[in-house]
């Protein structure tokens, strides 16, 4: 454990170039970034089996909505207990557990679908907990990169390649999933413990965290200096979390509803439907990635590519009332991934960087929430909508996209490097 303290300290002392630095922890960013890929596919990866679970489980549609919901919902009233705990115990000793819980709740998710003759309830339960183990693992991600590197270009660019990740995540779990289903309609729950005990290896081998030398502070002092954070910065913070949890709305609204689309409307089932639902999700991944590498530490660039990455997102949304044939709804979702792929890293970097190190596991696990609420709110609001018309879906995520760009024009006034969101 000395090893590793004194190799992440002097990661942190060595700001003579970046590539160095960086360079040094390679294995630690790939290691970060296997978190929030799980995450992503733990949950993204059932989104093409929904129909199946439907047929199997004799469910509604809005009860297998549910099961993606049920995750998120468990998961945004624990972030922010795990990001205090990260600040005060350490952000490993948070992410290793986590883990291991999101592992037991995708077995018990899995063994409930293979062998239980009323399953449902057992799954929610099973999805409950792997939402208690979410709380605690990709949330923690983000304050882990803002303690690792010290220059602010660094942590944007690895910000970048975390989201990135997350997005990727997002891409392949369509694919993976609907294969996964071809076989066995509950094969993707099976996956889950796995790949969770591959992230558990990277994490406790390869990833050294900074050692702190000042002591915890008391519980009333630390919300003390949250409640001053919020008084200061509350203006761009609650705007950042509005628009996080409006972009992972409109984004998983999109995927249930095009899963359903493709599999009952047009006849596209397993891997055809998950290579479809993969184009856009594949513009997604690129678009953070390249953002990620574009907006360095120019805090003035971030905000205004999330303005255009919520408007390109809303644009493309609204195009949908003039016509509904494939191409041209897989053209326009790609454009809205290309949107939300830009916005994605900028607020990343934004809160990342302007919180101080003491509160920035509890602020940005607060931002983690509202994203979280964005995933559960999606699908079943979208579930409801279809059942009158698509219009509405349309009319609901363009205009949420709309409220998003008014506050980033209006609340996020970067005026200089040191204060990103100071009017």
């Amino acid at each position: 454990m000395d090893f590793s303290e004194k190799l992440c300290e002097t990661t942190g002392k060595n700001k003579s170039s970046k590539s160095a630095s960086v360079a040094n922890q390679k294995w630690a960013i790939l290691s970060l970034s296997s978190i929030p890929l799980v995450m992503t596919l733990g949950n993204s990866m059932l989104i093409p089996v929904l129909p199946s679970m439907e047929k199997e489980l004799n469910i509604s549609p809005f009860q297998t909505s549910m099961i993606i919901t049920v995750y998120s919902i468990v998961a945004i009233f624990l972030i922010p207990v795990a990001g205090y705990l990260s600040d005060h115990i350490g952000r490993k000793k948070v992410i290793i557990p986590s883990l291991i819980i999101t592992g037991l709740g995708g077995l018990i998710s899995a063994w409930a679908s293979w062998k239980a003759a009323d399953a449902y309830g057992i799954i929610l339960a099973g999805r409950a907990l792997q939402g208690v183990g979410a709380a605690g693992a990709a949330p923690i991600v983000l304050p882990l990169v803002g303690d690792m590197f010290k220059k602010e270009d660094e942590v944007s660019s690895t910000l970048g390649i975390i989201e990135t990740s997350n997005t990727f995540g997002k891409v392949l779990s369509p694919v993976l999933g609907a294969f996964l289903a071809g076989i066995l309609w509950f094969l993707p729950f099976f996956l889950i413990p796995v790949f969770c005990a591959i992230s558990i290896a990277m994490m406790v081998f390869l990833v050294k965290c900074p050692k702190s030398e000042e002591k915890p502070i008391p519980f009333k002092t630390f919300f003390k200096n949250v409640k001053d954070t919020f008084t200061k910065k509350g203006r761009w913070l609650y705007a950042i979390f509005f628009i996080g949890g409006i972009l992972m709305f409109v984004l998983f609204g999109i995927l249930f509803y095009l899963s359903e689309v493709f599999e009952k409307e047009m006849g596209f089932k397993d891997i055809k439907k998950g290579l479809l639902l993969a184009l856009p999700l594949g513009a997604l991944c690129l678009a953070s990635f390249i953002t990620g590498k574009v907006i360095k530490k120019n805090k003035l660039l971030m905000k205004w590519m999330i303005l255009i990455g919520i408007l390109m997102a809303g644009g493309s949304i609204a195009a949908l009332f003039f016509s509904e044939k494939l191409w041209f709804l897989l053209t326009m979702f790609t454009f809205c991934g290309i949107g939300i792929g830009v916005c994605l890293p900028s607020l990343d970097a934004l809160i990342t960087d302007g919180v101080e190190k003491e509160e920035r596991g509890t602020i940005t696990s607060i931002y983690s929430s509202m994203r979280f609420i964005g995933v559960a709110a999606g699908p079943p609001m979208v579930a409801l909508l279809m059942k009158k018309s698509d219009s509405w879906i349309f009319i609901l995520l363009s205009g949420v996209c709309v409220i998003s760009a008014i506050i980033t024009l209006t609340k996020i006034r970067p005026r200089n490097r040191e204060h990103p969101g100071k009017a």
